[in-house]
């Protein structure tokens, strides 16, 4: 039984990639710092889910921390190492670059070398779309992204590098994947489909940048955590889109969580931010041809699972706080 290290394991996508390593019969190690970044309540709830389970273990630490990277790597010899650790959220990087950087670029720097000095055989890094800013759609794996609109952007744009550098130099094996808007239920509060469901519901406006044209190949964290247990396959060097590979307006996804609620939106209009990209899509056919992999969750489909999740679990998300940076 292969063992895997996982990152942010208490984080959105982490904790359903944990799950499903699990169902697979893989022995997980997770760590988290359990950072404050958004409420910690939702992690909480995550980590409950994987608790308990044949197969998991959970150390909390930092990344960050070199001596503790190395500590658990040297001790517990994962096969893989997943790290889905990272400071998210365009907006917050502008207000404390210093964390995406030393999370983003510097973590993922003490993974690598720690696996190399491990000799352990496989990483897979989460990227993100945002590297696309700039380029025509749909976004091919095969495009410059040297022009990043947001230091998380950038701090993701210096872990790819890094892992590339890695990859050359000692021979490990690195696959990359770019995410494209991930949501679904138990997802971050800071992101647009979990505040909208929640203003939506509690009545309060919504506040929305732009006039909702903006466009998002939105993926549903089921199919995003298929295809990252996927990513563990042995394939040299790869950078790998992972999206739903459509995209669709804001406004199309107000109007959906609308129809689930039965509640109509109060929306308040605020300037488009300049760190947005104003669309993204996916081109996911290398995702098809090298891991076997494609999105079966449609956005109809998944923003009522989103919906209903909330609903079911209105009694607490109602105290869960939407706001963003560290508290």
């Amino acid at each position: 039984m292969k063992k895997v290290l996982l990152t942010g394991v208490a984080g959105f996508i982490g904790s359903f990639v944990g799950r499903k390593l699990l169902d697979k019969g893989y022995e997980v190690l997770g760590i988290d710092n359990l950072n404050t970044y958004y409420d910690p309540l939702l992690k909480e709830k995550r980590l409950e889910l994987l608790k308990g389970r044949d197969g998991f273990s959970f150390i909390r630490g930092d990344i960050e921390d070199f001596e503790f990277v190395f500590s658990v790597l040297d001790k517990e010899k994962p096969n893989i190492i997943i790290n889905l650790a990272a400071r998210a959220g365009v907006r917050y990087s502008m207000e404390n670059p210093f964390v995406y950087v030393t999370t983003n670029t510097l973590g993922t720097l003490n993974l690598l070398e720690g696996a190399r000095r491990c000799g352990i055989e496989k990483f897979v890094l989460a990227s993100t779309s945002s590297l696309y800013a700039g380029e025509d759609i749909p976004f091919s794996e095969t495009l410059s992204v040297n022009n990043p609109i947001s230091v998380y952007a950038a701090t993701k744009k210096g872990a790819e590098a890094i892992s590339y550098s890695y990859h050359y130099l000692y021979d490990i094996d690195v696959t990359i994947l770019r995410y494209f808007t991930v949501y679904g239920p138990l997802g971050r509060p800071d992101m647009s489909v979990f505040r909208f469901i929640k203003w939506i519901d509690e009545g309060a406006s919504l506040i929305l940048y732009g006039d909702g044209s903006q466009m998002r190949d939105f993926t549903y964290v089921e199919d995003i955590a298929e295809g990252t247990i996927h990513g563990m396959k042995g394939l040299g060097y790869e950078i790998i889109n992972l999206g739903g590979n459509r995209p669709y307006k804001l406004s199309y996804m107000i109007e959906l969580i609308e129809k689930y609620l039965g509640k109509l939106a109060k929306i308040e209009h605020k300037p488009f931010h300049k760190a947005d990209l104003k669309a993204t899509w996916a081109d996911i056919e290398k995702a098809k041809t090298l891991l076997d992999w494609e999105p079966k969750v449609s956005l109809e489909e998944g923003i009522k699972r989103t919906v209903d999740w909330y609903i079911q679990n209105r009694d607490w998300l109602k105290d869960v706080s939407i706001e963003e940076g560290d508290r």
